[in-house]
């Protein structure tokens, strides 16, 4: 499942049971250190769905089998509960235990069926988890604890059952019935309904079950596979949209083909199928052999999707289909054991992206992601380790540390073990484990067979949270001809929540030692595994500056005095394209510190000589033949509020902001003609494509229209205005609106309206109209913030429209959001209730924005703790109240 970055209504009915969580009882925690299997398999199951928006009918059935002793403890909510049968003998209320979370069976056979017979109201379910409608389409989401809002079950991932699927509905309204795996029959079962069967022969957990039903266009193609299996491929998508699937079906088939060659793995079912939905709460899910995808992360073309879009719905159709393996046929033994799935499929799918988009790019936009996500979720009250060790809601935990530094650990070891070893122990991996629910030290210990290495240390990497601190001291001192220069790696875990003490991990850093005229030597790894270590080079008596962490070979924080000299060195002669541009992040980076701290104090900050040649640098990158457009424009992108927000604070983030728009000032005044003759030179009449050179052409022109617009150049009106009204595809429409927004003036209302009027009819883009409203200045402030929460087009139960507004805001308008008074942060915090009235799960992932606030003035966080304080009052759900607690330091 890919993230895009419940309290349910308690109910009683006289007839039957219905049953709804309890938001006022004390949270108790899961706990790793406290699990234990299931006392009982289920073989088979056979679901029969009698599907009504308002009434569903659900019938299990059951072939049940005896592992150990004890009860049989089967999760519900939010269902009604109508009947249940043992080995075909109905029950009386007396025979089980019903609660609000659970039907509990004693004095079992070894051997039993069990039918259970539910019903549920999709129609009402706000949350989109279970079964819900959307867009008046049948839709199910049951990662991670959804089915259980659908009927009785194990609703836990190491459950692993053979699904057998009947499907029963009007077939004018819901001409396609779908489930995961292979359709074994359909028909008509009067002149209205139809019925569907479909049967999945791999095992799998409950959280992986999905159902569809509803009215769709189709797209269809197909794949054959290495052994020359023939696989049909259907994407289905609202009526009127499959050409805009297009994008998306070619992902598809690179995908199938890429992981067969990297990875050796063949897809296993007869047929392969994609559903794009507008309400889902995740960006997408691997549901087995039927993907179901928000449609912002499945549809595109040049005129409604921006380059962004292209490369995220390429990313995460990778992503989804390479969970066949990494996830379905080999999941997780329990959800403490999330990183082992999502880690690993985040690391294939940076390295399909990087294999269709070049690497040097990919690992830069995915460094910056991790820092911008995932360190400050490290460094903050959020902290936890890759594989927790408790949790409350685990909805909770589908976060960057999960996902992105789960990614960071599998790309160390195949830094640590080589490519080679690496592919070995993979091989191992998917060999032993298939059709298992598997564990983070199986996982490791099929590397450890494969190779023969002893990687006990490399867990820590698992069991501990927070982001290292790797230190780089260097001793040049050169007192006699064969003095050798000494260069010292340290490591230090700084404490984290439940976690005071930290023990040294395995760090491979990758180093090279870089002179003007280019490297002195080949690249080197060095693998720190005790605290401090220490090597000697041989005596070098030209100028040379370090380049370490080369390709960002661990994710630390890096601690190295390191002179303007000795970065703009590395800016002008590093071979290894992400430590040139991470030369310049950290000389920006600086900058930018000096600037907010002078800012902030009231104090004019002195001339920087600093300045000019990170300007120098930056106009030399520019006009290199040899680095591609993409690379530039990241290079021309300083970094962003929050990472100098991490690096300096506490600080008043509004000097942060202001320290933002005088560095991006200044480089538009000191490399203006450069800029000017790039934005000119890369204008072309080709029709658009989405491919990497093309992208990366776009992405340069906006940044050179962006850093004109920064300094109120006077031509930048003239060219944003020219280039959104002659613009071809979304990606310059959108890229010139934003810029005549920064622009101000009576324009701006004029082109905001416009935009609309084009697009009101297109959601995905109204989304992109609401962000940018979101961030832009008001002179209304606040106030023009909430009217837009009134605005007829916005939807309060979407989640893309929210965290469209809601979370852009946030995120996106440091202006409004940190006003000193704390109205942005009261605003923010009731628009996070309200959700969480309707979608908790929304709700707690929009409330941790408020991680920042150890790195804010102590003002501003007397102010968020506030709003914590008063969050906790209103009696939250799990998931809301979870966070507030974590945010407080409780």
């Amino acid at each position: 499942m890919r993230l895009i970055y419940k309290r349910p209504i308690a109910q009683r009915r006289d007839t039957g049971h219905i049953h709804a969580m309890r938001t006022d009882a004390a949270p108790t925690p899961t706990r790793l250190s406290e699990y234990s299997p299931p006392n009982f398999k289920i073989e088979q199951v056979y679901l029969d769905f009698d599907l009504g928006q308002q009434k569903t009918r659900v019938k299990s059935r059951m072939e049940i089998r005896r592992l150990s002793n004890g009860p049989l403890e089967l999760d519900g909510e939010n269902i009604e509960l109508i009947s249940v049968q043992l080995d075909g003998r109905q029950l009386s209320r007396r025979d089980y235990r019903l609660t609000q979370t659970q039907l509990m069976l004693s004095d079992l056979p070894d051997q039993f069926t069990l039918e259970i017979e539910t019903r549920c109201n999709p129609s009402a379910n706000s949350t989109l988890m279970g079964l819900y409608v959307s867009g008046g389409r049948f839709c199910t989401q049951c990662e991670a604890e959804g089915f259980r809002r659908i009927s009785y079950y194990l609703d836990r991932p190491d459950a692993m059952s053979v699904f057998t699927v009947r499907i029963e509905a009007d077939k004018t309204k819901y001409p396609y019935l779908l489930a995961n795996g292979n359709m074994t029959d359909s028909g008509e079962t009067s002149s209205t309904r139809h019925f569907a069967i479909w049967h999945d022969p791999f095992p799998k957990p409950v959280y992986l079950f999905a159902l569809v039903a509803g009215e769709f266009d189709i797209l269809e193609d197909s794949f054959t596979t290495m052994s020359g299996r023939h696989i049909p491929l259907t994407i289905y998508v609202d009526p009127g949209n499959a050409p805009r699937a297009e994008y998306a079906m070619d992902a598809l088939k690179r995908s199938m083909k890429w992981d067969e060659e990297a990875f050796g793995r063949e897809y296993d079912l007869d047929r392969f199928m994609i559903v794009a939905v507008r309400d889902f709460n995740f960006g997408a899910m691997e549901n087995k052999g039927l993907n179901i995808f928000n449609s912002a992360l499945l549809l595109a073309d040049a005129k409604t999707a921006t380059d962004m879009n292209f490369e995220r719905i390429e990313s995460v159709v990778a992503h989804e289909y390479f969970h066949n393996w990494t996830g379905n046929r080999i999941t997780c033994r329990d959800w403490f054991q999330l990183c082992l799935k999502e880690g690993f499929t985040v690391f294939r799918d940076q390295e399909f992206s990087a294999d269709q988009r070049g690497a040097a790019v990919q690992r830069i936009k995915d460094v910056r992601a991790l820092r911008a996500r995932q360190f400050p979720e490290d460094n903050g009250p959020l902290a936890h380790p890759v594989r927790p060790k408790e949790y409350v809601k685990i909805d909770n935990f589908y976060t960057a540390t999960i996902y992105e530094k789960g990614a960071e650990i599998i790309r160390m070891l195949k830094t640590y073990l080589g490519a080679e070893k690496f592919r070995q122990g993979c091989d191992v991996y998917f060999e032993t484990l298939d059709g298992t629910a598997a564990t983070v030290e199986e996982f490791i210990a099929s590397f450890e067979a494969a190779t023969g290495e002893d990687l006990s240390q490399f867990m820590r990497w698992y069991e501990q949270a927070g982001t290292p601190r790797l230190s780089v001291q260097e001793d040049k001192s050169m007192n006699t001809p064969t003095a050798a220069h000494k260069i010292t790696f340290a490591q230090k875990i700084p404490p984290t929540p439940g976690q005071a003490g930290k023990a040294p991990t395995v760090i491979p850093i990758k180093w090279q030692l870089i002179g003007d005229s280019g490297p002195i030597g080949d690249p080197q790894m060095t693998v720190l595994t005790t605290a401090k270590d220490t090597i000697s080079l041989p005596r070098t008596d030209a100028p040379a500056t370090l380049s370490v962490l080369q390709d960002f070979s661990a994710p630390v924080i890096l601690d190295m005095p390191r002179s303007t000299e000795d970065l703009i060195r590395l800016m002008a002669h590093d071979p290894n394209q992400f430590n040139r541009w991470e030369a310049g992040q950290t000389l920006a980076q600086s900058l930018l510190i000096n600037m907010a701290k002078a800012i902030e104090s009231g104090k004019a900050p002195k001339p920087d000589q600093a300045l000019n040649g990170y300007c120098h640098a930056l106009s030399a990158t520019l006009e290199k033949h040899e680095f591609n457009n993409q690379f530039k424009a990241l290079c021309l992108s300083p970094p962003s509020y929050g990472a100098i927000l991490q690096a300096a604070g506490p600080i008043d983030p509004l000097a942060v902001e202001q320290a933002g728009k005088w560095l991006s000032r200044a480089i538009g005044d000191k490399l203006r003609t450069g800029l000017r003759e790039t934005y000119q030179a890369l204008g072309t009449d080709q029709a658009f494509s989405p491919d990497a050179a093309s992208a990366g052409r776009r992405a340069l022109r906006n940044r050179c229209l962006q850093l004109l617009t920064a300094r109120k150049d006077p031509v930048a009106a003239t060219l944003a205005t020219e280039q959104y009204k002659t613009a071809d595809n979304m990606t310059d429409e959108l890229s010139a609106l934003v810029a005549l927004t920064h622009l101000g003036g009576q324009r701006v209302d004029y082109f905001i309206d416009d935009f609309y009027n084009r697009w009101e009819d297109n959601p995905l883009v109204i989304d992109k109209w609401f962000s940018v409203q979101s961030m832009r200045h008001h002179a209304g402030g606040i106030d023009a913030i909430q009217k837009l929460t009134e605005h007829p087009a916005y939807n309060r139960q979407n989640p893309n429209r929210v965290r469209a507004l809601i979370g852009g805001f946030a995120a996106g308008n440091m202006e409004l959001f940190h006003q000193l008074d704390g109205a942005g942060y009261h605003f923010f915090t009731r628009e996070v209730q309200d959700m969480d009235r309707r979608n908790p799960s929304i709700a707690a992932r929009l409330l941790g924005v408020f991680e920042i606030a150890p790195k804010l003035d102590q003002t501003r966080q007397a102010l968020i703790r506030a709003e914590m304080k008063r969050a906790i009052t209103d009696k939250p759900s799990k998931n809301v109240m979870e966070i507030a607690r974590k945010l407080l330091g409780e």
